[in-house]
């Protein structure tokens, strides 16, 4: 239970600083996006502008000459046009701008859409785990209160049997003590072969002070009968 709740602590932050790294990378990608659009709009426009304008003089100046040459009057003085080496060089240079604005917008797009797909890959492959560990949790949570419970059961039994187990000792050692004979000692032994002796020699005597007194008894009365 402590390994998965520390698992699930862990992946539970790596998601949070996942969703922060990508937030982030979300903000700086809208703010180059934005960027990079306005950047070729600007040049876009500057384009046209330019573009139209150089086209619009030589247009004109080519008209202007036609009709000068076919009225046949003395040329006009000379006026301000634009000049066409200068203006197609900066529409080239407006063109690699424009050009080079796509390419880094269109790396950034790719770059952000690569960020994207591998942040939902990871944040679904982090919501399996965190729910497969989630169950494997509340199962073990299920398990550990049946233990508990168990536990708690074969402790009451173990009591119990504790109990009657120690009341059935007492009184076989009652029963054993009244019923099995103890062993007699030295010392118990010796006095009670003394006994004995000491028995055996008092019937002796009295076995021999009865026949003294029987023999004396007989010779008595064989000196009445003589007489």
């Amino acid at each position: 239970m402590k390994e998965l709740q520390a698992e699930l602590a862990t992946l539970s932050r790596e998601q949070a600083e996942m969703d922060s790294i990508r937030a982030e990378e979300k903000a700086a990608f809208d703010t180059a996006k934005a960027e990079l659009e306005l950047g070729i709009g600007g040049v876009q426009k500057a384009l046209s502008v330019l573009k139209d304008y150089y086209q619009g003089s030589a247009a004109f100046v080519q008209s202007s000459s036609n009709f000068d040459a076919f009225m046949q009057q003395p040329a006009a003085p000379k006026k301000h046009s634009a000049s066409g080496g200068a203006g197609g060089s900066i529409i080239d240079i407006l063109e690699v701008c424009e050009s080079d604005f796509a390419k880094n917008l269109a790396t950034e797009e790719t770059e952000e859409a690569d960020a994207v797909a591998t942040y939902e890959k990871t944040t679904q492959e982090n919501k399996m785990s965190t729910t497969m560990k989630s169950q494997d949790a509340k199962y073990k949570t299920k398990e550990h209160k049946g233990l508990d419970k168990s536990i708690s059961d074969l402790s009451g039994d173990r009591d119990t049997t504790s109990t009657e187990l120690s009341a059935v000792l007492d009184y076989y050692a009652k029963i054993k003590g009244r019923c099995i004979a103890k062993p007699e000692s030295y010392e118990e032994r010796k006095a009670r072969r003394e006994a004995e002796v000491q028995g055996l020699k008092e019937a002796l005597t009295i076995l021999e002070d009865e026949t003294a007194f029987m023999q004396k008894g007989k010779r008595a009365l064989r000196g009445h009968l003589a007489m």
